[in-house]
């Protein structure tokens, strides 16, 4: 045989051999613009995915060339972005809330009034009648709300309707004596308010609300485990793929893992403890978390309530209230020793800080504490009233900040009569923190704010809200970039956790969690911002997600 014949039949062998020796792909997505959020903030147009992970970016053509794809999407020219990442929710509470009777965005005393009496007929078994959401901020009349009304509408059902912000409830009088609260009941780090004859006025404020949410009748394990289904569902129809459950406890946390493990909970979480001592014996001895879809690696703390019911701890009084500054849920000397007791182990410690004198204080307690140690990424959550002699420290001390954008778009209508306007300049303030930290966290706070994350994104960017007021955006200095924004809901929110090197950008390596939207948001009007719509989403290279 000649050497030319041997050739001419080896050719088509060896070609046979070069395509079948490429490496297996479970999923080639194509015909994209794909951003990948990667160091380089680059674009691509196609990508491949093996065992949940990433394994290769580019065009479709490089990929094919590279893998033998078992399943090929074409994505339509539509747009992909890393799955979005809540960096502070309460997906929990949330979850459970979703029996609550449904209050956000009421007008009125009347018409919050009015869906209780709905609730209750449509649930007229239930021991408790709970709602979650009202804001006396929205009503024409906006001072607080008392119980008479809901003492001579349900005497014999206690009621307990949160406010949105989660740090005030109005209760009736059903569920004072439950709680076996009067008027002569102590309390720190909160406030059972009384009228001017000294009576209950069933309003509670802080950490007097827990001696009341304290006796409602937690969900069976098989009624929590439906509510938590239902409740990501929600979450990826918007894009979510991880969480951070701001504030939960070992039970909590076992049955979330338990459904993760099962396969019914597909959703990341990053869970943060709650500071109590069982939580603390528990995790300091075995150390932290750190699974496929489970991450536990940090404490949440609360240094003080919210702005809008006035729990926020202030330097100066408030300035529609001069005799109030607000206070701390607890003493500088408490949150010293937690602070120090969380950085002997190998834990974060993220707290809940809304006035600039409780930012002010924690920050002084984590510089002293670390003393230089600025990869700890200990973290202040909301981080939203700060003094400019203050601002620096996230820099110096290497603070995370972890920011909820929208939270800024719905306060501005009051935030300026309770602040005053020369402390309104640094409040909400997102992108001088990006600059002092170099990154933000970004998240939503739900069921604070709706879970939907392309609001944050239109909120950090615009500084505008759902009707895009104001023309120019709210203190529009502090609005984020794009780049920067969807860096602050993907990979800087991944950083936050210690999770970068896992997830956050469509890289190699990664996990293949990724959204597919109809509208570019690096380039669309900011009008369109909020309405673009998820397509799919997909967690670990499974979608589950698709738009109907």
């Amino acid at each position: 045989m000649t050497s030319l014949l041997r050739s001419c039949l080896l050719l088509p062998l060896l070609g046979f051999l070069a395509c079948t020796s490429r490496p297996a792909a479970d999923l080639l997505v194509y015909n994209a613009t794909v951003y990948t959020v990667d160091s380089a903030f680059s674009q691509a147009q196609a990508f491949a995915v093996r065992d949940g992970k990433f394994v290769g970016v580019g065009t479709a053509d490089e990929l094919r060339a590279k893998f033998q794809p078992k399943q090929e999407v074409d994505a339509q020219g539509q747009f992909i972005y890393p799955g979005f990442y809540d960096a502070h929710c309460h997906f929990y509470r949330y979850a459970l809330g979703l029996r609550d009777a449904a209050l956000v965005g009421t007008t009125s005393w009347a018409e919050v009034v009015q869906k209780l009496r709905d609730q209750r007929r449509q649930y007229p078994q239930a021991a408790w009648l709970t709602g979650r959401g009202w804001d006396q901020n929205d009503w024409a009349n906006k001072q607080f709300p008392t119980k008479d009304t809901l003492d001579k509408l349900f005497p014999d059902v206690p009621v307990f309707i949160i406010r949105v912000d989660g740090h005030a409830a109005l209760v009736n009088q059903k569920a004072l004596d439950l709680a076996g609260i009067t008027a002569q009941t102590p309390i720190s780090g909160g406030t059972i308010t009384r009228d001017a004859r000294g009576q209950l006025t069933g309003l509670l404020v802080d950490n007097a609300v827990d001696l009341v949410s304290a006796k409602i009748p937690a969900p069976t394990a098989a009624e929590a485990e439906a509510l938590l289904v239902q409740a990501q569902q929600l979450c990826v129809a918007v894009g979510l793929t991880s969480l951070a459950d701001a504030g939960l406890d070992k039970p909590n946390i076992d049955q979330l893992e338990a459904l993760q493990k099962q396969g019914k909970l597909k959703l990341r979480l990053y869970v943060m403890l709650n500071p109590t001592a069982a939580n603390k014996d528990f995790y300091f001895k075995n150390g932290p978390i750190f699974h496929d879809r489970l991450t536990v690696n940090s404490f949440k703390v609360y240094a003080d309530g919210a702005l809008g019911s006035r729990g926020a701890c202030l330097v100066e009084p408030y300035a529609d209230k001069p005799q109030e500054t607000g206070f701390l849920l607890s003493t500088e000397k408490e949150y010293r020793a937690l602070a120090k007791e969380i950085a002997a182990s190998k834990f974060q410690m993220n707290t809940h800080a809304i006035g600039d004198s409780a930012n002010r204080i924690i920050l002084d307690i984590y510089g002293a504490t670390l003393r230089g140690l600025k990869d700890r990424r200990w973290r202040i959550e909301h981080a939203q009233v700060i003094t400019a002699a203050d601002m620096g420290k996230f820099g110096q001390f290497g603070i995370v900040p972890s920011v909820q954008p929208t939270h800024a778009t719905s306060d501005m209508y009051w935030a300026g009569e309770r602040l005053g306007q020369q402390r309104l300049k640094t409040a909400y303030a997102y992108e001088e923190l990006r600059k002092q930290y170099g990154q933000v966290a970004i998240g939503s706070d739900f069921p604070v704010e709706d879970i939907n994350p392309l609001f944050g994104f239109h909120s950090a960017v615009a500084r505008q809200d759902a009707k895009n007021y104001p023309d120019g955006g709210f203190q529009p200095a502090n609005a984020l970039s794009r780049p920067d924004a969807l860096r602050g809901m993907t990979t800087w929110a991944a950083h936050a956790a210690f999770e970068e090197k896992q997830k956050g950008s469509i890289a190699p390596g990664m996990a293949a969690d990724f959204v597919l939207l109809d509208k570019d948001l690096l380039k669309a009007p900011n009008p369109e911002l909020r309405g673009a719509q998820v397509q799919q989403t997909w967690i670990a290279g499974e979608q589950v997600y698709k738009r109907k």
